[in-house]
Formats: structure tokens, sequence, C-alpha cells
């Protein structure tokens, strides 16, 4: 136990600055009381002690303002930053080294037993905010985007933003991985954003092209007036 508590708190200074000593963290984040706490729940609940396992997870939401059903399987150095607000369905499974931020729900979509709730590869960040819903599996390393509402398969070390969310980085190489805090990356561009920008560019360059011809069809309908003017006998210009 006191093994895993040093790897909690190392994995917590690894991701969070305001981290200042292992004192404050113990005593001062939220996030690591309700993973113990969510522990001792999941220990009643697998052995047949429901109720017990459900009240220690209630009190564990009171204490903490976060939600972890005892039936849920979270992994190893998981690190649930700030935390209010965060919803943990009782089939959800999270992997290893995963970083979820205020206001996530991990939620089911359906009223029948057995497996409704998302499953959480090794390394996933989930900005505040998110809604993955739904027996959905989100790959290894992804990142889900604040306030995104996920309902489909993410690829391991794809970026999700957006309602519905949609991918708009593809995986990346394991190398190149690093931690992105909030699920945001730098220079990250949007797809589809770059896609409606190329199109109103595009249709820019037509509205120019349309007048440039439109004003080569006005000058040559100008020299042919002329000409046909010129080329009229003296005599019908004077009646005319």
């Amino acid at each position: 136990m006191f093994a895993g508590l040093r790897e909690d708190i190392a994995s917590i200074f690894g991701r969070d600055p305001a981290a200042r000593s292992a004192w404050e963290v113990l005593s001062c984040y939220p996030g690591l009381h309700a993973l113990y706490i969510h522990k001792l729940a999941r220990w009643f609940w697998s052995r047949g002690f429901r109720w017990l396992g459900r009240f220690t997870s209630h009190l564990g939401r009171w204490l903490t303002g976060i939600e972890i059903h005892p039936g849920a399987t979270v992994g190893r150095r998981v690190f649930i930053d700030h935390g209010m607000g965060v919803v943990i369905g009782e089939t959800a499974e999270i992997g290893d080294d995963t970083t979820l931020y205020h206001g996530v729900t991990l939620g089911g979509t359906s009223w029948s037993k057995g497996k409704r709730h998302p499953t959480l590869g090794k390394g996933v960040v989930v900005g505040a905010g998110a809604k993955i819903l739904g027996p959905i599996r989100i790959g290894d390393g992804a990142k889900v985007g604040s306030n995104a509402v996920v309902v489909k398969d993410v690829p391991a070390g794809a970026t999700v933003v957006g309602v519905p969310g949609r991918v708009v980085e593809e995986g990346v190489a394991p190398q190149t991985e690093r931690f992105a805090a909030y699920a945001v990356v730098s220079n990250q561009d949007d797809p589809y954003a770059k896609a409606i920008h190329s199109l109103v560019e595009h249709s820019h360059e037509l509205e120019r092209s349309v007048a440039g011809l439109t004003e080569k069809v006005a000058e040559l309908e100008r020299r042919l007036a002329e000409q046909g003017e010129a080329s009229e006998p003296e005599h019908l210009r004077a009646i005319r």
C-alpha cells in the first residue's frame, strides 16, 4: 500500500507543477483522497458487501466532490486533478497513468445490465468537463479535449474535440508522446477548421476570377460596339 502511495505521489509531481511537497499532496489533493476511498469501497464491493461499498463511495463523494462507483476498475498512478464533479460509473475501466480533470463524466447510455460505461486505455488525458459515454474504448495515450462529448471509440494516441467528439489529430508515435495538460497540445490544428478556411479562400479566388472575367467581357462588348459603329455606312450613321 505504501509503495503504491509513493508511486501515486510521484505521478502527481510529474503532472502538476503546483505540487510542492509530499505532505501537501497527501493533505490537500481531493483526487488522491477519492482514489484511496475508492480502494476501500471496492474492497467491500468485491467481497459482497455491496451496501457498505456504496455507502463508502457516497462518503467519498461527500468529502471530495468526486463520485466513483465501487464497481469501477481504476488502474495505477491515475491522477484526478482538482476533481470536483467527476463521475465514474459502475462498469468503467481506467488504465494506468490516466489523468482526469474536473467535471469529467464516464457515463452509461443504457439501462440494461452488463458493460455500459467506457474503457480508458493507459496514459489517457481527459480535459475538464468532457463526457465519455457508453461502452466505448479510448485507446492508449489518447487525449479528449475539454467539454468534448465522445460516444465512439477513439484510436490510440488520437486527440478528440467537439460535440460530438471528432478526431483532430491522429495517433502520435510513442517516442514523441508527452503529457498534455487538459489534453491541449500547442500548435494543434483542427482539420475541419482548416478545410472551412480553405473553402472560404477558394470562394474569394472564384469571386476575383468572375469579377475579372466580367470586366473583360464588358471591355470586349465596348470594343465590338465601337467597331460596329465605325463599319456602318456614313449615310446610315447620319440617319441614326
